[in-house]
């Protein structure tokens, strides 16, 4: 799939297919998560991340469905379209915003996103204890949701933050690589 087709495909998805909602809500919402998973784990940041990212990967999960449903769009052949469906469809229907992809590694099995932008950090200040700047990673979910979303269509991937502009840093900076293609399997009888 060529980039300009899929931020053609993306935009008319987000024109037409998708409910709209007031993203200050979602963004108050989702801080509000954040704040209160803080304070449960008692400002143990590295839970706090691995909370996010595991809520992350059961709303991938389903999330996933409600892609294919409302984009119409058929299975990605390779990584490469894989990326670019995720950065100028998948993204752009859910958040209105379109992530560059950039990095590509020598073997094609690894890529980074760069948000320009991303509504669920807006109005946000991490917190000033001298932890949250290098331990917290604001919007891990994002991390649990391309996880999760990427195994129902058997690709096992590990995704990390390089980078977060609320740490302090210029950009933005998802990595994504590929560690292997799963293969359909048949559940357990039940004799």
């Amino acid at each position: 799939m060529a980039s300009n087709k899929a931020a053609r495909d993306g935009e008319k998805i987000w024109k037409t297919n998708i409910d709209k909602v007031n993203a200050e809500l979602v963004t108050l919402t989702y801080g509000t998560m954040v704040a209160q998973l803080c304070s449960d784990y008692n400002n143990n940041y590295v839970e706090v991340n691995k909370q996010l990212d595991k809520m992350g990967y059961n709303i991938g999960m389903r999330l996933i469905e409600d892609f294919f449903a409302k984009s119409g769009m058929p299975r990605c052949g390779n990584l490469r379209e894989t990326a670019e469906t995720i950065s100028k469809i998948g993204f752009k229907m859910f958040l209105n915003i379109t992530p560059t992809v950039v990095n590509w590694s020598a073997d094609n099995k690894s890529f980074s996103l760069i948000f320009d932008e991303n509504p669920l950090a807006d109005f946000v200040e991490l917190p000033n204890d001298g932890r949250a700047q290098d331990e917290l990673w604001f919007c891990n979910i994002f991390c649990g949701i391309l996880r999760g979303a990427l195994e129902m269509v058997q690709m096992q991937v590990e995704v990390h933050y390089v980078s977060d502009i609320l740490r302090g840093n210029d950009t933005t900076e998802l990595r994504i690589t590929l560690l292997r293609y799963l293969e359909d399997e048949m559940p357990p009888d039940d004799e």
